[in-house]
């Protein structure tokens, strides 16, 4: 049978919430912005974006910095830190809910993670916990100081792969009031034993993988990487195909309707060592901040927000909350569910920042 592109695409994004009009033309955005409604320019009296640089453990970070309408660097804002998920980049789901939290009245800041996106770091696209934890921290030392900011109503919202380091970055991080996670994804678990536990027969195969691909790049300096898509030789028939509604609607999101140059799946191979030997749950009790987890209640990733949140028992302000019908990327872009999102964010940074 042959398949017909656009058709078939049309079909995903239907299937993922919205009609092919809905979204913006993104081509032109001079910040490489690619979400509906994203800022074109900077207007006086509205929310403006701001292009930073900064100096994390010897790399230079490339963020973006969000201020609300009739900002006033005399005044004082409650700031968020947004960390966005994996194989993403500020410009994508981070940069929207950056700015509709700004619009919110909050000093809102989304990086790309180190090795990844604009941000320096060689060998690209490493992907390891520790890294990623790291900017967290970093972004929240820079927001911090930045000026207007109240340091200390601080607040974070990790997406996807963002959110499980968010519940890590907060276990230590005590400048973080209020800590919520969105479509919180675990790498560590799902690097370990597959996406909904489905690789649990080759856990130990993988890891000599991981370790031969370290043993080569300290030998050869040939570096060896995992998760290599190449959006466009993927085929619609083989987008269809994808059986789990994260994977086959990321596929549309980051190859086709909300595409980045920057954005990309793979990661180093050698990465692995770290990621199957971590897991966001461990020692999360040592969250003893308000916690509040989103996601939809039609993610087939929502085990994972499950289990952490049973496990999250330090604190005494705890909330499970779910958009009924949204799938995990759905929670992305779709306005009406990304609208309830919102809403839950700014009752809850409300109450505790």
């Amino acid at each position: 049978m042959k398949f017909n592109k656009k058709l078939l695409i049309a079909g995903l994004i239907l299937t993922m919430g919205m009609s092919t009009t809905a979204f913006a033309d993104t081509s032109k955005n001079p910040y490489g912005l690619v979400y509906q409604g994203a800022i074109t320019q900077n207007v006086l009296g509205k929310v403006n974006i701001h292009p930073v640089n900064y100096n994390l453990n010897g790399l230079k970070i490339a963020a973006n910095v969000y201020t609300p309408a009739d900002y006033d660097v005399n005044k004082k804002y409650p700031a968020v830190v947004v960390a966005h998920p994996n194989g993403g980049v500020k410009e994508q789901v981070a940069g929207l809910y950056a700015q509709r939290l700004a619009e919110l009245g909050y000093v809102t800041i989304a990086a790309d993670a180190s090795y990844q996106g604009a941000s320096e770091g060689n060998p690209r696209n490493v992907d390891k916990p520790y890294f990623r934890t790291e900017d967290i921290h970093g972004m929240a030392d820079f927001i911090s100081s930045y000026p207007g900011v109240d340091k200390d109503r601080l607040g974070v919202l990790g997406i996807c792969g963002g959110g499980g380091y968010t519940l890590n970055a907060a276990k230590s991080d005590k400048r973080f009031k209020a800590v919520a996670t969105l479509s919180m994804f675990n790498s560590g678990e799902v690097r370990r034993n597959g996406y909904m536990n489905s690789q649990l027969d080759t856990i130990q195969e993988r890891l000599k993988e991981a370790s031969d691909a370290r043993e080569k790049e300290v030998s050869t300096g040939d570096i060896s990487y995992s998760g290599n898509i190449d959006f466009d030789a993927l085929t619609d028939e083989s987008i269809s195909k994808i059986p789990t509604d994260l994977y086959r609607e990321g596929m549309v999101y980051y190859g086709k309707t909300h595409r980045h140059p920057n954005a990309t799946f793979k990661y180093t191979t050698s990465s692995l060592m770290e990621l199957m030997t971590w897991d966001a749950r461990d020692n999360i009790e040592l969250i003893d901040q308000p916690l509040l987890m989103m996601a939809g209640s039609k993610a087939d990733s929502l085990y994972m927000t499950k289990e952490a949140f049973e496990k999250a028992t330090g604190t005494k302000h705890k909330e499970l909350f779910l958009v009924d019908g949204a799938t995990h990327i759905q929670t992305y872009f779709v306005p009406e569910y990304v609208d309830k999102f919102v809403n839950k964010l700014n009752e809850f940074y409300g109450r505790y920042l």
